[in-house]
């Protein structure tokens, strides 16, 4: 008797995650308003709680975006499906769950700073969203080259 094995692949629906990433003016200018309060270390009481502040923002609005990625911009187990891009959806939308969890604790411990109100040291926590917000960015990208790829192959694009 032979085993059947099932193998779940996931596409792109590229119009969907292009207008998620277009949608998301405010998940790109709370990115940009930490990319300014970050390029240089700071230690004023207020600077921690507009860290604190724009992180806690910068979570859920994560949160929202990722959520809408997975359920309209990749799909499970299509009728059609482009198998050379579906290994990248899969491997793209797993990191979904890891930038969460980083973002999540490095807001956490900014917030926990802010509440007990005692002089700190943020050069770590200072690293570790700019450590973020590369990874961010390169999975942004890679999300963007996929569009890029899904959109060639579904439209046909010679050499």
């Amino acid at each position: 008797m032979c085993a059947m094995t099932s193998i779940r692949t996931v596409t792109v629906n590229a119009a969907f995650l292009q207008e998620i990433k277009e949608v998301h003016l405010d998940l790109w200018q709370t990115l940009k308003e930490l990319d300014q309060l970050t390029a240089a270390d700071f230690g004023e009481d207020r600077c921690v709680a507009s860290f604190a502040g724009l992180l806690g923002r910068l979570r859920d609005q994560l949160a929202l975006h990722f959520s809408l990625e997975e359920a309209y911009g990749y799909f499970d187990d299509p009728a059609e499906s482009a198998p050379q891009l579906c290994q990248e959806a899969d491997r793209l939308r797993s990191q979904h769950a890891t930038l969460y969890l980083t973002i999540s604790a490095l807001t956490d411990t900014v917030e926990q700073v802010e509440y007990d109100g005692k002089r700190t040291d943020l050069s770590d926590m200072l690293n570790e969203y700019r450590s973020f917000r590369g990874a961010l960015r390169r999975h942004e990208d890679a999300e963007t080259e996929l569009i890029q790829q899904a959109y060639g192959d579904d439209i046909g694009v010679g050499d």
